[in-house]
């Protein structure tokens, strides 16, 4: 193999050595480890302590299994994409906080899938309470 190949060869991580159990337990910690990162956020902290009321208001609201996983998976949707977009921002602050119109554009993207998965959750919730309240 000559040197050009090795400059080519995809870099070695020692994370994708591991499997099974153990690889499940690394994840599981990164995992955690994400979520309070998460944390470190007013926005997340926010949706989180609502997500701590609402999930499980969700199994009083909720007439049947279907309800409550909508209900509840709806709010756990916001906590996701909430995440994700705080990646996306992280991402980007990593390259650089100078003015770029396409980290403006996915900053702002990341913010509009928020909203909408806000938009979800509140017709959801909207719905359903709507029905138990006027039957």
């Amino acid at each position: 193999m000559s040197s050009h190949d090795d400059a080519l060869a995809e870099p070695v991580n020692p994370q994708k050595g591991r499997t099974g159990f153990n690889r499940m337990w690394h994840a599981t910690g990164f995992s955690l480890a994400g979520l309070r990162a998460g944390w470190g956020e007013a926005a997340f902290r926010l949706e989180a302590c609502l997500a701590f009321v609402m999930v499980p208001l969700a199994f009083w609201v909720g007439r049947g299994w279907v309800e409550v996983a909508l209900l509840a998976g709806s709010v756990l949707l916001v906590l996701i994409v909430e995440l994700l977009n705080t990646a996306v921002e992280c991402a980007i602050d990593r390259i650089g906080f100078e003015r770029h119109e396409l980290s403006k554009r996915a900053k702002d993207m990341g913010s509009a899938a928020v909203l909408l998965s806000l938009l979800i959750a509140a017709g959801i919730w909207g719905a359903a309470l709507r029905q138990l309240l006027f039957p």
